[in-house]
């Protein structure tokens, strides 16, 4: 890497670091390092849930699994607004209306304290495991440039983005999202532009190899569930995005943020709208790097046209493609998109921590000691995802890896919060066999492939692993809402539960 990009890299990391250590301030009170007070501008916080939903999961690896495959990926996209509708007609309201900093205290309203320890439990599992994927994600490039080994460059980068969202606070988390999501967009364009017009034959040339390979294929529009066709990414895009916008802790921060319901609803319309086009703008990178190496195959050494170094390409092309200075500050997206979602990540993590574990057991924590919490609790997720990232450095695509680990660790909780929601018959003990059930399909569904061979194969899960948050979510709501139903109908009653009823 030349001087210029050395320098162009190293300024964006001071300047991000600094800029975030800007937000610290000596006294403040846990609800302020969690939400900012609402003063938080609706535009940061859609910038911020975008930036928090991209990360350098896509900013490296849909280019890598587009270059390496075709579209199908792109599916999941898709789903988006399904999702967001579905937050903003339901889910946001009710957390306004709790009023709580967690996602996770309307469980506890609503069944009691196991359901909101279950899910809290879970989702802090898929956020340590996010923590590592991203970081793993974040060294590559500097693997490519530098030749470092890929530990010392996780811990160079966990500890950078560790300092900044602890001194700062939410509201340096959110205000260095929004600058982090202009640069990753500005050097994806940029990126893309160089592809095409490095082309002899141009945008022409781009579409006519692309399409002789079937790049911009979706997948397949068959109706079976044991492969990664158009319809199982599509349904498992619904199901992971209703997820994120609607229970996930991540995102239930920024909508508590906002200065009221119509801005939060306002910011995830947006944040979450945007990343379709700028996911498309990955996709059609990740092709072009493929017509670009078709073209050029002298470009490509041979150990990066091998079997797993497909999240590798598009980093050697930065190096060895991109024009002095582009190198620098497509570096510099790249660790925008990742230190954009730890840092959400550590910050959304202490939260729940605090407000679902530490103060029911201590209740009386003052406001010093509960920000002392928020400090060490976020290092720790910090320190635990960056072991974790040694261990998943050989993969064949971060992204697949990614999909099926949160699949796995969010243990179907989104069935528990639709049981509640939308089945006012519902109560604790049906919830409580559902949930078990549910865990005990998705144990099966994730672990019998392993562990059920040879002899035992007829018992193997026979579906796309991508339906096990799927068929999860959905054993967990019918079990639960048959079961109410039964128990209602030989009680003799009904439960009048409202799902705005959050005193009860």
């Amino acid at each position: 890497m030349t001087i210029i990009d050395t320098i162009v890299f190293i300024a964006y990391l001071i300047g991000i670091i600094v800029f975030g250590m800007s937000f610290y301030k000596k006294s403040r009170t846990s609800l302020e390092y969690s939400t900012g007070l609402g003063t938080i501008p609706s535009w940061v916080i859609a910038l911020s849930i975008f930036a928090t939903f991209v990360s350098s999961i896509s900013f490296l690896a849909l280019p890598g699994i587009a270059y390496l495959s075709n579209w199908n990926a792109y599916v999941f996209s898709l789903s988006i607004p399904v999702a967001i509708f579905m937050a903003i007609r339901f889910f946001i309201p009710l957390y306004r209306s709790v009023g709580s900093p967690s996602a996770y205290t309307y469980l506890e309203k609503r069944f009691g304290a196991w359901a909101r320890m279950y899910v809290a439990t879970f989702w802090l599992l898929t956020q340590v495991m996010r923590v590592a994927v991203i970081l793993y994600l974040l060294a590559l490039p500097m693997y490519v440039i530098l030749g470092w080994d890929m530990r010392l460059i996780i811990i160079i980068t966990s500890a950078s983005v560790m300092i900044y969202s602890i001194m700062g606070g939410i509201k340096a988390v959110m205000w260095t999202d929004a600058v982090q999501a202009i640069i990753l967009m500005t050097g994806a364009v940029i990126t893309l532009g160089i592809l095409i017009f490095s082309l002899p034959g141009g945008i022409v040339q781009y579409v006519e190899v692309a399409s002789r390979f079937e790049k911009f294929s979706l997948g397949s529009l068959g109706l079976s569930l044991t492969e990664s066709t158009f319809w199982v990414v599509f349904i498992y895009g619904i199901f992971i995005n209703l997820q994120n916008y609607g229970i996930d802790q991540n995102f239930i921060q920024r909508y508590m943020s906002a200065r009221n319901e119509k801005e939060a609803i306002k910011s995830a319309f947006a944040g979450g709208l945007l990343y379709i086009p700028v996911s498309l703008l990955f996709f059609m990178v990740g092709t072009g790097l493929f017509v670009y190496y078709h073209v050029f195959p002298e470009g490509l050494p041979i150990e990066f046209q091998q079997d797993g170094m497909s999240d590798s390409v598009f980093p050697y092309f930065i190096v060895h493609v991109l024009p002095v200075g582009v190198t620098g500050l497509l570096i510099a997206s790249v660790f925008a998109a990742g230190m954009s979602t730890i840092s959400t990540s550590l910050n959304a993590g202490a939260t729940v921590i605090l407000t679902d574990f530490y103060k029911r057991l201590k209740s009386d924590a003052d406001e010093k000691e509960s920000v002392w919490v928020l400090y060490v609790t976020s290092a720790v997720i910090c320190i635990l995802g960056t072991f974790i990232s040694f261990y998943i450095i050989q993969v064949e695509s971060a992204l697949d890896i990614w999909w099926n680990l949160s699949g796995i660790f969010s243990g179907g909780m989104l069935g528990l919060f639709l049981l509640g929601y939308f089945a006012r018959k519902a109560v604790n003990l049906p919830a409580i066999i559902a949930v078990i059930t549910g865990l005990l399909t998705i144990a099966w569904m994730s672990l019998s492939p392993v562990y059920f061979t040879d002899a035992l194969e007829a018992w193997q899960n026979p579906l796309h692993g991508y339906m096990t948050i799927v068929v999860g979510t959905m054993v967990i709501f019918f079990v639960g809402f048959l079961l109410s139903l039964l128990m209602s109908a030989y009680n003799g009653k009904v439960s009048t539960y409202s799902p705005n009823d959050t005193d009860k």
